[in-house]
């Protein structure tokens, strides 16, 4: 498919998708004439690289954890930099209080409607 195409069904936009290749995040092949051609296990790859960016991940950090999230039985552990586990470290203690803070807030959120409910509105 053409980047029109997959910016369409990922929701996203052909420059970003350009950015995503840049960074080797997504990897389109190349028709004689140039163009890029985007197959269609890219369109879960492009919303499973939105969904981590809106979790708060950096290219940077995508890029290094793709490959385990795509293929988990293939995780390769060989030649990890101190700094590569030192980023992930720091990123799961991040995510981990971001889960915390949300759960807060949508526990108050349903306590909430759930007093909203119970009067009447």
């Amino acid at each position: 498919m053409r980047i029109g195409e997959l910016a369409c069904r990922t929701g996203t936009t052909p420059r970003l998708l350009r950015y995503y290749e840049e960074q080797g995040l997504i990897t389109p092949s190349r028709e004689p004439n140039g163009y890029r051609d985007y197959d269609e296990r890219l369109v879960a790859r492009v919303e499973h690289i939105r969904g981590l960016l809106g979790a708060g991940m950096s290219t940077r950090l995508i890029h290094l954890i793709l490959p385990c999230l795509n293929r988990p039985d293939s995780i390769f552990v060989d030649d990890v930099a101190p700094e590569t586990v030192a980023l992930l470290e720091e990123e799961l203690a991040r995510m981990d209080s971001r889960i915390e803070c949300l759960t807060k807030n949508r526990d108050a959120i349903a306590m909430y409607l759930g007093a909203v409910t119970a009067a009447g509105r």
